[in-house]
């Protein structure tokens, strides 16, 4: 089938929207092969990759949801109308200190979450880390947990293995240890 339309160039000799040009400002409706609907204008069409960018809805301004799509995933289409370039350069604006405070919060999660993950430790201890992380403030110092800044809990990880810090501090510690080595044991006897 063989279909032009404004500037949509529709040239699907197959089934397969691989075959397929779409003219940047085209606004289309489309339906995923996932069953996801939305309504998009092309930005632009990469031939070799099959990806089409689309900017979602009709939002015009700073704030503006860009997709890429593989074509294949595209179940049907249908041509809406003809708008003004996405990319022209004098109505496109980039927030720079936005984007810049999102990468800073990023790099910045993306430290702290380096920072949760033991460096030369078993899966058990690092399951142990993840447990008292949940209620407790802790840290690794090399391969031995610090909790709270003041108990310490060095490898087999047992509470034969807690010193420092208050007693109370310690008991909190050991029976969150004792709680989720049992829950450690019961997940490693159902596999």
């Amino acid at each position: 089938m063989a279909m032009e339309g404004s500037n949509i160039i529709i040239s699907s000799s197959s089934s397969s929207s691989s075959s397929e040009d779409f003219a940047v400002g085209c606004l289309l409706s489309i339906k995923t092969t996932l069953g996801e609907e939305f309504n998009g204008q092309v930005m632009t069409f990469d031939r070799p990759s099959n990806i089409l960018v689309l900017q979602e809805g009709s939002k015009h301004g700073p704030k503006r949801n860009i997709r890429f799509l593989k074509a294949n995933y595209i179940k049907e289409f249908s041509f809406l109308g003809q708008a003004e370039d996405p990319l022209d350069i004098k109505k496109c604006y980039i927030d720079l200190h936005s984007l810049q405070a999102r990468e800073e919060l990023a790099l910045r999660q993306a430290e702290a979450d380096a920072e949760r993950i033991g460096v030369g430790v078993t899966a058990e201890a690092q399951s142990i880390f993840d447990a008292l992380s949940k209620t407790l403030p802790v840290r690794w110092d090399k391969t031995v947990i610090v909790v709270m800044n003041e108990v310490r809990v060095g490898s087999p990880y047992l509470a034969e293995c807690v010193s420092g810090g208050t007693p109370a501090a310690n008991d909190r510690v050991k029976k969150v240890l004792e709680l989720e080595r049992k829950r450690l044991q019961a997940r490693g006897a159902s596999r």
